[in-house]
């Protein structure tokens, strides 16, 4: 039987793990952000050029420079990018690492096709 007290605790139990969830909401900024630097990528075996993107710090636009990460086979990495909305305001997408099994470019969860063999 469940008695008020049990209920009680049910709910407020309930209420503060919803307080304690990341909000996955997006931030939307009035700034667009500048055109991004002009930069000299480097070239290493097994890795992969993130180009510089500017993050938004301390309520202005700061640039972060590109950088090489370790190349993660089958997968192709989508870089850092802003996106305007039809509000007129912007919102700062991570970039990351997107499985491509067939290496065309479409990521698979994306791919009719993901494991095409004759697509290269």
């Amino acid at each position: 039987m469940v008695t008020p007290k049990k209920l009680l605790l049910a709910a407020v139990a309930t209420t503060l793990a919803g307080f304690a969830l990341p909000s996955f909401a997006d931030e939307y900024y009035d700034v667009a952000p500048p055109h991004r630097r002009a930069e000299k990528m480097e070239h290493r075996q097994g890795h992969v050029w993130v180009p510089g993107v500017y993050e938004w710090r301390n309520g202005k636009h700061e640039w972060v420079a590109g950088h090489l990460v370790a190349e993660k086979r089958g997968y192709r990495y989508a870089p850092d990018r802003w996106v305007m909305h039809d509000n007129n305001k912007w919102t700062y997408q991570r970039g990351g690492w997107n499985q491509d099994s067939d290496g065309d470019g479409v990521p698979d969860r994306l791919d009719n096709h993901p494991n095409n063999p004759n697509r290269k």
